[in-house]
């Protein structure tokens, strides 16, 4: 049932951005990329704080995941930490992206799913992410992730 509730928050979002009639720009869809890419390995790595830099740091980042809607970078890095407490927990991700399409000048949602492959069980789910430009770095501003 919350997979529906999600799958519907989703619709509702993109219902909202209207993005389709905007055209991705190739040089901001490859530093996304990238972006997600430097977040591979930092996971894989174990170094939660590594991949934390692909967030906003503020305290109006949102996380919206299984145990409900976060508020704030460092509140979601703790939850990553207590859910992730050692590399046979984070093992290896792998991001598979489905979508990237334009919300406005500088954003962009991001559609696709994450595989772990890990000691203590593999694991994996779907996701919708917002990136906006913030200074000129790509910064992932809202993550919605099953």
């Amino acid at each position: 049932m919350k997979l529906k509730g999600y799958i519907i928050c989703l619709f509702l979002i993109l219902g909202a951005c209207k993005a389709e009639n905007q055209e991705i720009n190739t040089n901001d869809k490859n530093e996304i990329i990238e972006v997600l890419k430097a977040q591979e390995k930092a996971w894989s790595a174990h170094n939660i704080e590594e991949y934390m830099k692909g967030y906003w740091q503020s305290d109006s980042l949102k996380f919206y995941g299984s145990s409900g809607l976060t508020f704030g970078w460092d509140k979601t890095l703790a939850n990553y930490k207590k859910r992730y407490p050692t590399q046979a927990h984070t093992g290896i991700l792998k991001f598979t992206i489905e979508n990237i399409s334009k919300i406005s000048h500088e954003s962009y949602y991001v559609m696709g799913s994450y595989h772990l492959t890990r000691t203590v069980g593999n694991a994996q789910g779907v996701f919708m992410i917002i990136f906006k430009k913030i200074d000129g770095t790509w910064k992932i501003i809202a993550d919605t992730s099953c």
